[in-house]
């Protein structure tokens, strides 16, 4: 083979290589799909709705109640409603902004059941580590009951919270820490995946996300609305974003 040739042959595999990295990277849908019709963040439309547009995964957050059961909501008090001091009889009577009652964890994975999206569970900071692990109890051990462990991965911002998914989880279940002030190396000596970082992080950080593929880890990067950030993530090679835009973030994927 001669050098131009040579040349040109490089060229197109590098082309394929940048495509098949564009389509290796998956879409998650933060807070369910709920930027459309009849739909509201964490409700069980946004997630129905996530799986028919077929992401990768519907992410949702999980709180511990004061009578210690497991409801799904973002926000620590939603509706005057604050979730660590009220029982679940109280924080499932306010009504999500599609109409819907807020959901208890177990109508959350009932759902589930019917769908194929894989199930990317936050587990919200507690205000005390005893709360944190009564909490990943209840969540693993509901995950296994429902038949649901193939398809659940779990983030927090908890360092102990992540721990405990690690220590409780059936061995493999990938698990990923949010906050972004832990190094990759450090996270696979938790037993972590990956990390799962804001992706202003991964910026200012941009040797990570080489430093955790070679160390045998994957990346999500969260909340990507914008599409210049889409496109640059994708061009690192991450595995996941996580976006309030995921119908954007496929039709960017598609393009490459």
């Amino acid at each position: 083979m001669n050098f131009k040739k040579l040349i040109f042959v490089s060229a197109v595999l590098i082309a394929a290589c940048s495509t098949i990295q564009a389509q290796d990277t998956q879409v998650i849908a933060h807070r369910g799909f709920w930027k459309t019709s009849g739909s509201a963040q964490n409700s069980l439309a946004a997630l129905v709705k996530a799986d028919s547009i077929h992401c990768y995964g519907s992410e949702f957050d999980v709180w511990l109640t004061a009578d210690h059961q497991l409801v799904v909501n973002h926000d620590e008090t939603f509706k005057g409603v604050t979730m660590q001091n009220a029982t679940e009889k109280v924080c499932t009577a306010v009504q999500l902004d599609n109409g819907e009652q807020l959901p208890t964890l177990r109508q959350y994975l009932d759902e589930a059941r019917k769908l194929k999206t894989r199930l990317i569970l936050e587990l919200k900071g507690h205000k005390t580590p005893e709360q944190e692990t009564r909490a990943v109890e209840g969540i693993v051990s509901m995950i296994k009951e429902m038949g649901l462990e193939e398809r659940t991965e779990y983030i927090t911002f908890s360092r102990h919270a992540t721990q405990e998914f690690i220590r409780l989880a059936p061995k493999g279940t990938p698990v990923y820490y949010l906050t972004g002030d832990v190094a990759p190396k450090e996270l696979k000596e938790w037993g972590c995946a990956g990390p799962d970082y804001h992706f202003s992080v991964f910026k200012k950080n941009p040797g990570w996300i080489k430093e955790c593929h070679d160390l045998g880890m994957k990346v999500n990067a969260w909340t990507v609305n914008e599409t210049p950030d889409m496109e640059w993530l994708i061009s690192q090679g991450v595995d996941f974003i996580t976006t309030n835009e995921p119908v954007v973030l496929q039709d960017i994927l598609k393009k490459r």
